[in-house]
């Protein structure tokens, strides 16, 4: 096994690395009460910046504008894209936009392509991804209640969304809706873009979570769609693959969401070590001396590299065996890099006491923001549950 990161690479990360530290660490101290729509303008003047150093979309094929990075290339961006809760975005490598890119360029018509990635790829619009309904549990991604009707050439759609990441501002929506209803589980949904300025889609509110509503991208939405009609030639691939399409995107994005949580695990890592060395209990006395903290970052030093070589190694069996076969790796990953990662904020707010939890640290929205790691794209209990059936069948196992 050869754990080496080409120099190449290597020059890349460090460079993206000494950006995050320079220019956005400073932001996060001014954001500090500030709505995130407030703080628009200076991530889009880091963004031009970005532009210019050729950082600009590092998932992005180089033929679109992109950095035109390999898959685990940029798994490792992502991780230093993470340091930093405004990393992915002023690098055009957010979601839920990152991952509707991949969509419309493996799955969009050219007219597609022209009238809604070309945005997105500029940087000049930005969109939101609508699956999650209240009324059905996410664990069960082909049970769906909205539904898209064909009359003639358009498709009428009811239905209601939430945990729709973004939609505030979003010029468009991919929505997952249950167009043949007759049809087996995993045939019956097909994606269609919605634009948000068509009659009847209704952006109820944005859902506060532990406090806050959060505004532009930094929002998780709230969405009616009551009689919207849109074209047919907006459905994504073909009528049913919906499914399918959505599986395409959650595998490998998967390995980035992994990626960035160990980028926020290492930087809370960093912030204990910081303030051990800092703060002193009494005169001469600094935490730093504690054993208690002393295992504590021992502990989170051993538990990341663990996880980065887990998420490593699944991305390399996505790359030369493909996603399904490497379904065991990726659920472990999705699992065990969720705990990881809140282990070590949770020990790093620990370190810092009642400061840690205060607005005056990146540590507390690391810890509003990522909670949700352990239930989205699947919660834990299912991705254990996959990776136990896939181990007992190794061994005889049959489903009665």
């Amino acid at each position: 096994m050869d754990f080496s990161i080409p120099t190449q690479t290597q020059e890349i990360l460090d460079r993206v690395r000494q950006f995050v530290a320079d220019e956005l660490y400073p932001l996060e101290r001014q954001a500090a009460g500030r709505t995130f729509r407030e703080l628009v303008p200076r991530l889009h003047e880091k963004r031009d910046l970005v532009r210019r150093l050729g950082f600009w979309q590092p998932q992005i094929p180089r033929a679109h504008g992109g950095m035109g990075l390999g898959f685990l290339e940029h798994a490792l961006v992502s991780e230093q894209l993470a340091y930093s809760p405004y990393g992915h975005y002023v690098f055009g490598a957010q979601a839920p936009d990152a991952g509707n890119m991949e969509i419309l360029l493996e799955f969009g018509t050219p007219g597609q392509r022209q009238r809604w990635l070309q945005p997105l790829l500029a940087g000049t619009a930005r969109s939101c991804f609508s699956m999650t309904e209240p009324d059905r549990p996410g664990s069960n991604p082909v049970w769906l209640e909205t539904t898209a009707v064909q009359e003639g050439d358009q498709y009428v759609i009811n239905g209601h969304k939430w945990f729709t990441t973004a939609a505030d501002g979003a010029a468009f929506a991919i929505v997952m809706a249950v167009t043949n209803p007759d049809a087996p589980p995993h045939l019956r949904a097909s994606q269609i873009i919605v634009p948000t300025d068509a009659a009847g889609f209704q952006l109820v509110r944005n859902i506060p979570c532990m406090g806050h509503a959060g505004d532009d991208w930094a929002s998780h939405g709230e969405i009616v769609y009551d009689q919207v009609r849109v074209p047919v030639e907006n459905r994504l691939g073909e009528e049913g693959a919906g499914f399918a399409i959505a599986q395409s995107r959650l595998g490998p994005g998967r390995i980035h969401h992994c990626m960035r949580w160990i980028g926020i695990a290492q930087r809370s890592l960093e912030l204990m070590c910081q303030r051990a060395i800092a703060r002193e209990l009494a005169p001469g006395q600094p935490l730093a001396d504690q054993q208690t903290v002393q295992n504590w970052i021992a502990e989170s030093q051993a538990e990341i590299t663990a996880a980065r070589l887990m998420v490593l190694d699944a991305g390399w069996k996505i790359d030369h065996i493909g996603a399904r076969a490497a379904r065991v790796e990726i659920s472990a990953i999705k699992f065990h890099a969720a705990r990881v990662m809140l282990e070590v904020v949770d020990r790093a707010i620990q370190a810092h006491g009642a400061l840690g939890v205060t607005d005056d640290t990146v540590l507390q929205y690391f810890y509003r923001h990522e909670r949700s790691a352990r239930i989205y794209d699947g919660p834990d209990e299912v991705h254990k549950r996959v990776v136990a059936r896939q181990l007992l069948k190794r061994h005889g196992y049959r489903r009665r």
